[in-house]
């Protein structure tokens, strides 16, 4: 069931019983005989008769104007509060929070218990605000949410006590959830948490309060916290059933907590993990958390770091790649070039020619697809004896002598002496046999 819908059936329920008044005969006490309540008595016929046909009009708009006449022919009546009360269902019925409050501040004043008073001005917190902005509005609010969790125990006048029991649950809701309201108008984000938290134990499928939830944990603006608001957020764009967001505010929330996401981790990578757990849970679920994009570098940048300390030939290269392949990556070689460069590594791709050898083709890198290009070419003075297989590793210290970006190849001048790996054997020379003419006797 929806929040609305709750509320429409709360209220439809409450009045069955918080009203209308008892119609009392004329001259009759309110109050039961043994009661040491005053009695309260009609000014005559003509009150209890228009009384009567109050109490029986279940017409809003007609039942307003019988309200207002009662009101002009008898301003002074021993009713006051019955037709007070009146007054304020009656502009509930009609969606008039202004007037309902109004009501329910008369009565609050002689009775500040007064529970029907207390829940339409509860009720309307809202709407009346959303008509007129003033901080009135929202600590009338505040006092009568309050004043309702106080006296949850205690049933109101006319409400039996198994009925209350069944209405307790859903007033304790809506109590938690406009102080949450309240609090996050006055920007109170610890306090609006904390009640839309209780709220949502005891609701868990309500996608507004998700929404609200996700807006307070944001404004409190800790970084820790922002994968919580994230959560929020996601669940209100994606909860569906009672208790969810209109289509088109659905659309905006999510939007919105894709953008954040992709601002806070860096990428859309694990979003949908977010979307998963946000649909399966009411509550960010034990070890939830989403990495910041800062945290993301920084280990990254860790393992970048490791690896260079343990692979310290694929860092060089890979630095070297980088700085040739930038936009001054000429600039660069000229500082480069000439100058022996420490051990690097490669795969064999080529001999030139396919023994002994004066030039090798290497990759530097291997790719996923297991082919790789050449990316270095190593010149020798000599040729290098034999032959190796491709794929064989080869390391060298060499002395860069030219590049080009694209295709990308750096070719070095390398001594025999300096390469690393190199397993090829000449053939040795065929034996040749001298045969002797036999001797003849």
């Amino acid at each position: 069931m929806s929040v609305q819908s709750s509320k429409f059936l709360l209220t439809v329920t409450l009045i069955g019983m918080l009203g209308p008044v008892p119609a009392r005969m004329l001259g009759q006490a309110a109050a039961a005989p043994s009661s040491a309540t005053p009695q309260k008595n009609w000014k005559d016929r003509a009150e209890y008769d228009l009384f009567d046909s109050i109490t029986k009009d279940n017409n809003p708009k007609t039942k307003l104007e019988k309200l207002q006449q009662w009101e002009k022919q008898y301003p002074m009546t021993e009713w006051i509060k019955e037709r007070r009360t009146l007054f304020l269902t009656t502009y509930a019925a009609l969606n008039d929070p202004k007037n309902a409050v109004e009501e329910a501040k008369q009565i609050l004043a002689d009775d500040p218990k007064d529970f029907t008073a207390l829940y339409y001005t509860m009720l309307f917190t809202q709407g009346l605000y959303a008509q007129n902005q003033t901080p009135d509005v929202l600590d009338q609010g505040d006092k009568a949410a309050k004043a309702i969790l106080a006296n949850l125990d205690t049933p109101p006048p006319n409400v039996k006590a198994e009925d209350w029991a069944k209405l307790r649950p859903q007033l304790e809701l809506l109590a938690h959830r406009n102080l949450g309201w309240i609090a996050m108008q006055h920007m109170n984000w610890d306090a609006a948490e904390a009640e839309f938290q209780k709220t949502l134990m005891l609701s868990a499928n309500d996608a507004q309060v998700d929404y609200w939830m996700g807006t307070v944990i944001a404004s409190e603006k800790k970084l820790d916290k922002l994968p919580a608001a994230m959560f929020y957020f996601a669940r209100a764009a994606t909860f569906t059933g009672q208790g969810a967001l209109p289509p088109e505010a659905q659309k905006t929330a999510m939007t919105y907590v894709q953008k954040q996401y992709k601002n806070f981790h860096g990428s859309d990578e694990g979003f949908n993990d977010l979307v998963a757990a946000a649909k399966a849970n009411a509550t960010p679920p034990a070890g939830f958390t989403i990495k910041n994009a800062n945290e993301i570098a920084q280990a990254s940048a860790a393992n970048e770091e490791e690896y260079n300390k343990t692979h310290p030939s694929e860092a060089l290269w890979k630095n070297l790649k980088m700085a040739l392949t930038a936009p001054d990556g000429a600039n660069y070689f000229m500082m480069v070039k000439g100058t022996e460069v420490p051990t690097l590594k490669g795969k064999v791709i080529k001999l030139e020619p396919a023994v002994r050898p004066k030039t090798i083709l290497l990759a530097m890198e291997d790719n996923t697809n297991n082919t790789t290009t050449a990316d270095a070419t190593l010149k020798f003075e000599m040729p290098l004896p034999g032959k190796v297989e491709e794929g064989t590793e080869l390391t060298f210290e060499g002395v860069a002598d030219s590049y080009t970006a694209s295709p990308f190849m750096v070719v070095f001048n390398v001594d025999k002496d300096k390469l690393h790996g190199w397993t090829g054997k000449n053939e040795a020379a065929p034996v040749h046999h001298t045969h002797h003419a036999a001797a003849t006797h």
